[in-house]
């Protein structure tokens, strides 16, 4: 059996986001997270659309000019909480502030936004 080589494997990786700065990724410690799997939760559905298709079978009765999030974030906010196991929409408020959150719903991370929450959409009817 031959040793293992760290020459092979990268010191970090780095995922280009749209709206965002590039994500650094490494093994150095740091700021840790335990839901990087979500990253490719993300990248599935962005591929397949699943949370794109979903969110048309639902009719937005909200004021346009007031929506600062999409359904379709809205949706993809959910199902991304729920796939890692966060089920109530109270983790959403922490959740809207974790970087990978933000990173797999293609927000800009380190931006802060207006507290436009799932949970405040679903509780205002």
């Amino acid at each position: 059996m031959t040793p293992a080589s760290t020459d092979r494997i990268p010191k970090q990786f780095r995922f280009e986001q749209p709206k965002s700065v590039p994500v650094v990724v490494n093994f150095q410690g740091g700021q840790v997270t335990s839901d990087a799997g979500l990253s490719l939760i993300a990248e599935i559905d962005r591929k397949l659309q699943i949370t794109s298709q979903f969110a048309q079978c639902f009719q937005d009765y909200r004021k346009s000019y007031r929506i600062d999030h999409s359904m379709e974030d809205l949706i993809r906010q959910r199902i991304y909480g729920l796939v890692m196991g966060y089920e109530d929409l109270n983790d959403h408020e922490e959740l809207r502030h974790d970087p990978m959150f933000a990173l797999a719903l293609g927000k800009r991370i380190g931006v802060e936004h207006e507290s436009g929450t799932l949970a405040a959409y679903l509780y205002i009817k």
